[in-house]
């Protein structure tokens, strides 16, 4: 099942989390207790508690607002090949209209 949260319901999972973390063995402990409190998939609290530690510097990774802006970069890089392939097919027409006596 693929279920949206609200990013307060991420924001209180994770603090959640980080009380749990102080009262259980392991973060998968915190984790499984956690998400049965809220209704979740444990998977999805671990990663969104993962993504923070990636967003925080605290484990190596990509952080979220380089993903997003190297998502946008490939976007765009896409169109311009586009638009480029259309004006070189485009010039090519013209240069053969040119060419006609």
């Amino acid at each position: 099942m693929n279920q949206k949260y609200s990013p307060e319901m991420r924001e209180r999972a994770l603090r959640m989390l980080a009380e749990a973390k102080l009262e259980h063995p392991n973060l998968m402990s915190a984790v499984r207790h956690v998400a049965s409190l809220l209704g979740m998939s444990p998977e999805t609290l671990r990663v969104w508690h993962r993504r923070r530690e990636i967003d925080a510097g605290q484990r190596p990774g990509v952080p979220t607002d380089v993903a997003e802006e190297n998502k946008r970069l490939r976007r765009e890089n896409a169109e311009l090949k586009k638009a480029n392939e259309v004006l070189k097919a485009a010039s090519v027409s013209f240069a053969k209209e040119l060419d006609r006596p």
